[in-house]
């Protein structure tokens, strides 16, 4: 006598999933919606990177067509005869940018020192507070600042001082020799420089956290003092973030806009001297975008803008190709 199993000769027996089997497919589902939703994510920004840059470069087309590679080393700026050129801008960007990163990047890292290493328990607080606060204070509020507390005080005491005392240097004197107007591309520096600290600074000081408690002590048991310690332990320790927190602050620094603006001085005229008043591409586009009266002079703005798209773009470049290349030195010790 046969029994009926319901299933023809050769057909597998169908069993039902079990709870464990449902939730490894479960996972797997939801580990497929999760990459490709990071995955989206990743790419969004990327097109709209592409996006901006292409945008700018398609604005920016009549420019390019009219002057052609001139654009980039012509200093002339003449919006009635509708003649225009990027070097002074480009110039006073990069100078200014400089100037605030030889300013910044010593104190930003004497901060982050004093309040990991030699600050009081009590006091490292209220000061990384501080710090904080400054980060986000708007950028016209520094301007504003500069343009009625430090330009006048530029003016009055540390121009004349710079004139009669270095201006007559033979190699460094070019530099700070001129008029003591107080607006000038060394007084958007400083005010760029004090931007900027608070971002690098702490940066600086979480890294500095991060070193582990051991290896210091390990090095003051061994009888290192505190600059040994911070030389030749934690700086090491830190030393590819140290640098991605500076290049951050110096990309912070060449897009600034506002408070460049208010200190600057605004002159399309290329000079030596850190005192003369100069220009820079972010306060070009500032001043001048409501101005445009034809499409060539838009246009040279708006390629203005391209160009600090490129010039930041190759900062950050320059920044990850360090990066890698300590990484690779780090794993070939």
């Amino acid at each position: 006598m046969s029994v009926n199993t319901g299933t023809t000769a050769g057909e597998p027996l169908m069993r039902p999933m079990s709870a464990e089997t449902r939730r490894a497919h479960r996972d797997a589902f939801s580990d497929r919606i999760f990459r490709r939703t990071v995955a989206a994510a990743g790419l969004f920004v990327l097109l709209v990177l592409g996006g901006a840059a292409f945008s700018m470069l398609w604005g920016g087309r009549d420019a390019f067509l009219t002057f052609g590679p001139e654009f980039l080393w012509s200093t002339e700026w003449d919006a009635v005869n509708h003649r225009f050129g990027a070097l002074v801008p480009i110039y006073g960007t990069i100078v200014t940018a400089l100037i605030a990163m030889i300013i910044a990047v010593p104190v930003s890292f004497g901060i982050a020192v004093y309040l990991t290493e030699v600050a009081p328990t009590w006091l490292r607080t209220p000061v990384g507070a501080a710090i904080e606060l400054l980060a986000g204070i708007p950028s016209i509020i520094y301007g504003m600042w500069g343009l009625f507390v430090f330009v006048p005080f530029m003016g009055e005491y540390i121009s004349p001082w710079l004139n009669d005392n270095i201006g007559e240097w033979p190699i460094l004197g070019p530099l700070f020799r001129g008029p003591p107007l107080g607006m000038g591309m060394l007084t958007a520096g400083i005010v760029l420089a004090v931007m900027v600290i608070p971002f690098i600074s702490s940066v600086m000081r979480e890294v500095f956290l991060t070193v582990p408690t051991r290896l210091k002590e390990s090095a003051y048991a061994l009888g290192s003092t505190t600059t040994e310690v911070v030389w030749d332990v934690v700086l090491p320790y830190t030393r590819s973030a140290v640098i991605g927190g500076i290049f951050l602050g110096l990309g912070r620094a060449l897009g600034e806009t506002m408070a460049v603006t208010f200190v600057l001085g605004n002159a399309h005229r290329l000079s030596a001297s850190l005192l003369e008043p100069g220009n820079s591409i972010a306060a070009t586009i500032a001043n001048e975008f409501t101005e445009a009266d034809s499409d060539i002079y838009l246009s040279s703005l708006i390629a203005l803008g391209f160009l600090l798209f490129v010039v930041t773009f190759i900062v950050l470049a320059i920044a990850k190709l360090m990066l890698s290349r300590l990484n690779r030195q780090e794993f070939a010790k």
